[in-house]
């Protein structure tokens, strides 16, 4: 983890940011937490770049999934984790699919929110237990999924699970990285997703990490 890691923090209740904020901290001692209490001033913040955004999704005057949509066409390029006080599957699958790179429940455990914090800096995702359950996001049906993937789509797909970036996929697997980026599109496509977020969260529905055993790339 980056020491000069730069985080805004979204909350309307000061005592859980300054709780987060020192999780923070203690993961990256030289780390910069920008604390607001509002969407308003989350927004006004729009000119500085932050390496992940912490937000609370039920924040004073914002409806459902909004302060989601603003924030992620405000800073489109940075990760945005969502926490709540809720942890119901279909709310964290409607998270996911508005673009959300994970879901923290307010009732997890500080190691745990680590881990998670940890995975989404290496591009990763991270999904509550929760997540697993009952969700809106329909299943695929036919052969099974990975059938219909070759042996290098695969490989890219385990990468992305294990929340490597595309660099780094192309240089394990031996290839350029846009061909990387060429087979998740197809992943993509399979899966019926756009993005790295909706792939992890299809992957855990269909339990395909039981699948995705070490493989040699064609």
């Amino acid at each position: 983890m980056s020491p000069d890691l730069s985080v805004l923090l979204v909350d309307d209740h000061p005592l859980f940011r300054d709780g987060l904020s020192n999780l923070i901290v203690g993961l990256a001692p030289q780390a910069s937490v920008e604390q607001v209490g509002s969407l308003f001033d989350a927004l006004a913040l729009r000119d500085r770049t932050f390496d992940l955004v912490l937000l609370d999704l039920h924040l004073p005057h914002v409806h459902g999934l909004d302060g989601l949509n603003q924030m992620k066409a405000t800073f489109s390029d940075t990760p945005i984790v969502v926490i709540s006080g809720e942890d119901d599957p279909n709310l964290i699958a409607q998270t996911i699919q508005a673009g959300a790179s994970g879901f923290i429940p307010k009732s997890t455990n500080v190691a745990v929110t680590k881990q998670a914090i940890q995975l989404v800096l290496a591009h990763g995702v991270y999904l509550p237990p929760q997540a697993l359950q009952t969700s809106s996001i329909s299943k695929t049906n036919g052969h099974p999924l990975t059938s219909q993937l070759s042996q290098r789509q695969l490989a890219v797909l385990r990468g992305l699970l294990q929340g490597k970036p595309n660099k780094v996929i192309a240089r394990d697997i031996g290839i350029a990285e846009g061909t990387v980026k060429a087979h998740l599109w197809t992943v993509y496509q399979l899966l019926g997703v756009n993005n790295r977020a909706q792939a992890m969260y299809r992957a855990h529905e269909l339990q395909l990490f039981q699948d995705l055993q070490p493989l040699r790339p064609e």
